[in-house]
């Protein structure tokens, strides 16, 4: 699933635990101690997704997610690859496709590699912030640029970046081998119900807007801006978690809206199944 779960992730029991820790301690690494909010966490994703907005026409696939973060020293990483057409179903739309899709996205703290507390009000860290996505044929591409760590009221932490766009590799559009564009994401995982057992309802989801893409905007099929957002309501507990996730897209992949990549707008649903290490 093409995603910034930047963004979502920060979606799993772990990382809400992290990222309350983060907020209790603030960003403070004056004592040169860069480890004292390490954590790490894995967990796998069954997905089923419907009616999803994915260029020439794929709505509905099965697949495998296996997601992960760390904080490690200076080093946020979040990160997932999914394999999609799990079942290698022929009803699936991924069915002789695409195999794999992966994202992964280190952030590197400025308050850690300088050994100072950079927080300022609401803004909690601050980062170099990166994203890589990686299709399995000729998708490429990778995101620089500065993210932080945002107090905002009932959320929580939220994760803000902005970046400029680096294409590598992209099916031989004309942006391959340049700049193009810029991206803001953020991303948030909020509980706001706890059972009497422990486990809890948590919101989560992420929103990615693309824009200033104007070289691959000068192709037909191709749009300069483009729009990800995605709201889960997750049932967690220790081990398992249950979701739904509703994602509005506009010209998904920057590809034009009924411009010959079929319907890139509009909205879409995913259903999850998750176990966590």
């Amino acid at each position: 699933m093409m995603k910034n779960k930047s963004m979502i992730k920060k979606t799993v029991l772990g990382a809400i635990v992290a990222m309350s820790c983060t907020q209790a301690l603030a960003a403070d690494y004056t004592d040169g101690n860069v480890r004292k909010n390490d954590f790490n966490w894995m967990q796998m994703n069954l997905m089923q997704s419907v009616d999803a907005k994915v260029p020439y026409g794929i709505r509905n696939d099965t697949y495998l997610e296996l997601e992960f973060g760390a904080r490690s020293g200076i080093i946020d990483l979040y990160g997932y690859v999914d394999f999609f057409d799990i079942f290698d179903r022929k009803q699936d739309d991924r069915h002789g496709g695409d195999n794999f899709f992966a994202k992964i996205s280190p952030r590197f703290s400025l308050d850690a590699i300088f050994n100072k507390d950079l927080s300022v009000g609401p803004f909690n860290e601050f980062y170099i912030a990166t994203v890589n996505n990686i299709g399995d044929r000729e998708l490429f591409e990778h995101y620089v640029g500065l993210g932080t760590d945002v107090k905002v009221p009932w959320f929580g932490l939220v994760g803000m970046n902005i970046y400029a766009h680096y294409v590598r590799e992209n099916y031989g559009a004309d942006n391959e081998g340049k700049w193009d564009g810029y991206m803001f994401s953020t991303n948030w995982s909020t509980p706001f119900y706890t059972f009497a057992n422990g486990s809890y309802l948590n919101y989560q989801g992420y929103f990615d807007y693309q824009f200033a893409a104007n070289k691959i905007a000068n192709q037909p099929l191709y749009s300069n801006n483009a729009i990800e957002w995605y709201n889960g309501i997750y049932w967690h507990s220790e081990h398992y978690a249950v979701g739904y996730g509703l994602k509005y897209f506009r010209n998904m992949a920057l590809m034009e809206n009924h411009g010959g990549a079929g319907r890139t707008t509009g909205l879409g649903h995913y259903f999850n199944l998750t176990y966590k290490f």
